[in-house]
């Protein structure tokens, strides 16, 4: 199963999954289970959770932030258990991003799974099942609009193996943010030592509407240095990018080394850091 990122189909799929008519027979799933059956009708509006499986310890892409540039194609790996009494027939997963999950408008963005996710039971355990979910994105396909980065949250749902539906909407939360890109120049080279060096750069990040990476104005960039020889770089001080990204300032040149412009990160960009300029000192 796999969703774009479109409010419009968030609820609509949700609800399909677990919305099964009351003759269902062997349900047939792409990497999931045949001969399930006998699903009686539920209606489910996911919001908060629902039912009596639990679901815990998720991890999402190893607790880390989920960067994308304009053409990264990543895969997603979410880790989670789920545990039922009754046992588990099939559970499902979905990223999704705004307020209220059974709500189109309220939704501003979802990613679904090709595959059902694959849950094995513990041997040392009964009902308690260790599943895992891998998501493929693609952003150049998956992503248009920039207003998504950002907090989106862990959907997860499942059927028992008495048809009894259980969810819950915010297991889990993870950032999607922009790729970000810096250049650096420091000039002149070389430079007699106690002379002034000038370093300019541009801060950019991924533009997921039209597929380029824009400047990034009105960020606090560190200009760093790493003195020939040494594997450290220290912060010299902190710029602040200007129109169209631009980086600008000067420092004393003191010994060979190399100089960077760095940035952190923040809620929607990643972090990044330009490739070392050496300066060779005389």
């Amino acid at each position: 199963m796999r969703i774009r990122v479109k409010a419009v189909v968030f609820s609509a799929v949700i609800v399909s999954t677990f919305v099964l008519p009351a003759t269902a027979q062997a349900v047939e799933r792409p990497g999931g289970s045949a001969g399930l059956g006998g699903f009686a009708a539920k209606t489910v509006h996911p919001n908060d959770s629902l039912g009596s499986m639990k679901f815990s310890k998720a991890v999402i892409n190893g607790g880390k932030d989920i960067v994308l540039g304009v053409t990264t194609k990543k895969t997603v790996t979410v880790t989670y258990v789920a545990t039922s009494s009754s046992g588990v027939a099939l559970t499902e997963a979905f990223l999704w991003q705004g307020t209220d999950s059974s709500s189109t408008d309220t939704i501003t963005g979802s990613l679904g799974t090709d595959d059902d996710p694959n849950c094995v039971e513990s041997t040392a355990q009964t009902g308690v099942y260790a599943c895992t979910a891998v998501f493929h994105i693609n952003a150049a396909t998956d992503f248009k609009n920039n207003g998504v980065a950002g907090t989106w949250k862990l959907f997860l749902g499942g059927y028992d193996l008495y048809a009894n539906a259980s969810y819950d909407d915010n297991v889990a939360t993870t950032k999607i943010k922009r790729a970000s890109q810096l250049t650096v120049n420091a000039t002149p080279e070389p430079v007699k030592k106690g002379r002034t060096i000038t370093v300019v750069g541009t801060l950019k990040r991924a533009d997921w509407s039209n597929g380029k990476y824009g400047g990034y104005a009105g960020q606090k960039v560190s200009l760093q240095y790493r003195k020939k020889g040494s594997q450290t770089y220290t912060t010299l001080k902190s710029v602040t990018s200007g129109t169209g990204g631009a980086l600008k300032t000067t420092t004393k040149a003191t010994a060979d080394g190399y100089y960077r412009y760095s940035f952190a990160t923040n809620t929607t960009t990643g972090a990044s850091s330009a490739a070392g300029d050496y300066v060779d000192v005389k």
